[in-house]
């Protein structure tokens, strides 16, 4: 399992590489890769910085300075990381930050994308930024945007039966294969679809059968109504840890391949850390 983690100076992205070391303490192979892109100061005048009377050689130096600030706050977290037996690196890019996170990611074979959240709205969930949305839509891999550090020991599930909601329930049954947290899922019968009960029952119980052969005991609920909104009441009434979902919804578009209007909803709703689905090697 190799890990991209998205850093920067904000405690999000600092709790966010600690969440991941947590996630991973007891998988076999790993490695935690924490990423800085920092500003390409070609790009970056004193304009876009507010100062526009600082000379050119300070907005280089504030680019370096921040850049060490970073660097010593991600071997800090990393210690963390390390203490639990996860080999954590800190590395260091220019550019765009979701361009080089998505670039760095695919061309370098890593497993899954990792974000911390920044804002929170003031009327419900957080706000998700320019960064996490492009990387959400374009990832060619699993995107796990870390709200606020709990541990792993329930995890719900929204599955609907997809071949991308089916590997979702694999990856996670891998990747917690040793902490063996409640896995609860959760199917919808949605308004949109008329979907009957037998369809419904026959899901939830692919789903059951999938963990039942992964080692996992799951807890299996049904419910109707909207999907994103049956989703979120879930999460509102049990203390979830962690909510894992496909990108897709029953279909991938045919060219390109962004995340369905329903997972992000949610991944935008939501106050618990979110696991958003993709098989990597789908082209």
């Amino acid at each position: 399992m190799k890990v991209l983690v998205a850093v920067d100076k904000s405690e999000a992205s600092q709790l966010a590489l600690q969440y991941t070391c947590h996630l991973l303490e007891h998988f076999d192979a790993k490695v935690v890769d924490a990423l800085y892109v920092k500003p390409d100061e070609a790009d970056l005048g004193p304009e876009t910085l507010y100062m526009p009377f600082v000379a050119k050689d300070q907005v280089k130096a504030w680019i370096e300075a921040e850049a060490d600030a970073v660097g010593e706050q991600v071997l800090s977290s990393c210690n963390v990381c390390e203490t639990g037996k996860v080999p954590c690196w800190p590395r260091i890019a220019t550019g765009e930050p979701a361009d080089e996170i998505l670039y760095i990611a695919n061309s370098e074979g890593y497993d899954m994308i990792v974000l911390g959240a920044h804002g929170r709205s003031s009327l419900r969930g957080f706000v998700l930024g320019t960064v996490h949305a492009k990387i959400l839509h374009h990832a060619c891999q699993p995107v796990l945007i870390v709200r606020n550090f709990r541990p792993i020991n329930r995890v719900l599930v929204a599955y609907r039966g997809s071949e991308c909601d089916q590997g979702a329930l694999e990856f996670i049954a891998g990747l917690l294969a040793k902490k063996k947290p409640q896995i609860t899922i959760m199917h919808v019968q949605e308004n949109v679809r008329a979907e009957s009960d037998g369809v419904a029952k026959s899901c939830l119980y692919k789903g059951e059968q999938t963990l039942l052969k992964l080692d996992h005991t799951p807890v299996a609920k049904s419910t109707k109504g909207d999907f994103v909104d049956e989703i979120l009441k879930e999460v509102a009434t049990e203390r979830y840890d962690l909510i894992v979902l496909g990108a897709y919804s029953h279909q991938p578009p045919r060219h390109l391949k962004l995340i369905s209007d329903e997972a992000l909803n949610i991944a935008r709703l939501t106050t618990r850390p979110i696991l958003v689905y993709r098989d990597k090697t789908t082209p």
